[in-house]
């Protein structure tokens, strides 16, 4: 019984020493082979998270070695995918981005809800949170401050868990990752260093290299090594929260398409047995720059008749034969959503007021138009009522 007492005593002085030996390379800097293989986990369990473009999707797909995300188009919801990796098992979540330009009180609730929910699709929580940055864009002091407030929804811990992954590697061509983030202004400096200096640069379009994905996962598992294995856990009181809010709002929803749908129930049993099909309809287009005008224009229309892409500058009138209908369309100059309609220029003004004379007698809707997800509804619509 002593000699085994001895025996255990030991080895357990061995793994501390062995531990502090660990501890020290790694302040160092140098992680040996044998390390690495102590720190390979068997599942790994990762969130990304960035602004809107940032290449989370695709970062996605570069990871998990496959399209599993749809990658272009708005990311409105988080998505769960999963797959073997160089024997791993992984869990990826993307998760709606956010503009980097905008603080996290104009990102829309339903947005900050996905995020704060993603940490919760991955239980018992993740072991890493991806913060996405295109290395091709300037990081400003606006997006650090963007990125610092909608990571802090998932609380102030979230940090000792996140690691920066820098998307479109390939555009720094001779250059490297160390030397832009130097070159770059203290925004992204900082945000480096609040991710305790880890960082990785994936190029999405060079997918055949698995070396900068199995890079990645072992600087993960570095990462989750220095925690003592621990992954990050999200606050229970506030996920509880998130999905009460989610609730009332899905409850909302419901209720709002109950009542549309009664109201034309009851337009229709008013105008039972009339005729009021309309040969001719006059529609103006309003709304914010960016909002959509000119492509819903081209969508009611069914052909290319606005010029999408660039700014209404002045009022255009298309026209054209849809559903039977003789339709009248008129795109107007669009304001900025921030600006109050005393800071919208004054030959814009102008053009809205007059865009409503150009479908004579006058239209029969005016439509406004707003990008759905955009959290600027708003501020938009008192500068349109302004009108």
């Amino acid at each position: 019984m002593k000699i085994m007492i001895f025996i255990i005593t030991d080895k357990r002085q061995l793994c501390g020493e062995r531990k502090e030996q660990k501890r020290k390379e790694m302040a160092a800097g140098g992680v040996t082979s044998l390390q690495r293989e102590e720190h390979h986990l068997s599942e790994l369990r990762i969130v990304l998270l960035g602004g809107r473009c940032a290449g989370k999707s695709s970062a996605g797909n570069t990871i998990l070695g496959r399209e599993e995300f749809e990658s272009g188009i708005r990311t409105a919801q988080c998505v769960k995918r999963q797959g073997e990796v160089a024997g791993r098992q992984l869990t990826v979540i993307d998760t709606p981005g956010w503009w980097k330009d905008c603080s996290v009180q104009d990102t829309p609730e339903l947005n900050k809800q996905e995020i704060v929910r993603s940490v919760s699709l991955c239980p018992p929580g993740p072991y890493a949170l991806l913060v996405v940055i295109n290395v091709s864009k300037s990081f400003t002091e606006t997006y650090r401050r963007s990125v610092e407030e909608h990571l802090e929804l998932l609380s102030d811990r979230v940090w000792r868990h996140t690691i920066v992954l820098f998307t479109w590697a390939d555009w720094l061509g001779d250059t490297t990752i160390e030397q832009r983030i130097e070159a770059e202004a203290k925004a992204l400096q900082w945000l480096v260093e609040k991710c305790g200096n880890r960082y990785h640069a994936l190029n999405n379009d060079n997918r055949a290299d698995g070396t900068q994905v199995t890079e990645l996962l072992e600087k993960i598992e570095e990462m989750v090594a220095g925690h003592g294995g621990c992954h990050y856990e999200m606050d229970k009181t506030l996920l509880q929260e998130v999905e009460e809010k989610r609730r009332v709002v899905e409850e909302s929803a419901k209720q709002r398409l109950m009542k549309v749908q009664k109201q034309r129930k009851t337009l229709r049993a008013l105008f039972k047995g009339e005729e009021h099909h309309l040969s001719e309809l006059r529609i103006v287009l309003l709304g914010g720059r960016y909002a959509g005008k000119s492509s819903a224009g081209n969508t009611i229309l069914g052909r290319e008749e606005f010029e999408s892409g660039v700014r209404t500058a002045q009022c255009v009138k298309r026209q054209g034969e849809v559903a039977g209908r003789q339709l009248t369309v008129i795109d107007t100059p669009g304001w900025w959503w921030s600006y109050s309609v005393q800071d919208t220029p004054e030959l814009d003004k102008q053009e809205i007021v007059c865009s409503v004379s150009l479908c004579p007698p006058g239209p029969y809707a005016l439509f406004f138009v707003c990008q759905s997800g955009s959290g600027r509804t708003d501020d938009g619509l008192k500068v349109g009522w302004s009108f």
